[in-house]
This record gives structure tokens, C-alpha cells and sequence, in this order.
């Protein structure tokens, strides 16, 4: 995060928590994934330096990361990380099981706006779960 400001072309101040699970994840805690720390970048901006091999817009050292479009469900969470596991039992066993809905295999994020703060009881969070029909 030091170096974020070397990021130009942002869409606003926000920072995304992006993790990219494996197909049939079990959300188990020696189950590995993959952990993105992100800012937002305008979609042409970020497609053009997707595909461009000699682009010099990303910065040495980071990487791109498109998330597909698709439908999400969208929780908002607040506290501090360490006690975000009920939050996140009763999205996966009891809303989405009874929602219609099934987990999309896209990545999950998380928006860390203005009411983020690192290890807070009062910090606020969106939480965004990739979902289908």
C-alpha cells in the first residue's frame, strides 16, 4: 500500500481486498487462495494494460486484475477482522443456501472506503460475493 500512489488513472480513493478461490473452495482454513491488495482502475485503462505487453502504465513489481462482470451480493460488515467468522458462516451456510442463489466461481472483494479502519470495533466494510441464479 506504500506504493499505491504510483497508480495513476484511479477511480476514487477506495482500496478493494480481492481474493480469487479455486474451483470448489471449501472456505476451510488450510485451504490456499489467492489475495489481492487493489485499487479500482477505469475499465478502458485497466483492459488497455491488461493487453498491452509493453505497457508502462503498471507499475514494476504489481499486476492487473480483471474481475468479470456478473451479479454480487452485496453485505456490509463491521468490526474488526478477527472476529469476522460468524459474518461469514452465516453468509455461506444459512443466507446463500436459502437465497436461490448458487457461488459464482468469479473473484470476492471487498471495498474499504471512508469508514474503513485497520483493526477497529467501529470499522465498516462492503463485503461482495460473486452469486448466480
Amino acid at each position: 500500500m506504500p506504493r499505491r500512489h504510483e497508480i495513476t488513472n484511479r477511480l476514487g480513493e477506495e482500496l478493494y481486498s480481492a481474493q480469487v478461490y479455486p474451483d470448489n473452495f471449501d472456505f476451510g482454513p488450510q485451504t490456499s487462495f489467492t489475495k489481492w491488495a487493489t485499487v479500482p482502475l477505469r475499465r478502458d485503462v485497466a483492459l488497455l494494460r491488461l493487453y498491452s505487453k509493453k505497457s508502462n502504465h503498471i507499475p514494476e513489481g504489481m499486476e492487473t486484475l480483471v474481475i468479470p462482470e456478473g451479479l454480487y451480493a452485496v453485505f456490509l460488515y463491521k468490526g474488526i477482522p478477527a472476529n469476522a467468522e460468524p459474518f461469514f458462516r452465516y453468509i455461506f451456510t444459512e443466507w446463500l443456501p436459502s437465497s436461490g442463489y448458487t457461488l459464482d466461481s468469479r473473484p470476492h472483494f471487498e471495498i474499504l472506503g471512508s469508514k474503513y479502519k485497520h483493526n477497529d470495533p467501529n470499522s465498516e466494510e462492503e463485503v461482495w460475493i460473486p452469486i448466480k441464479q
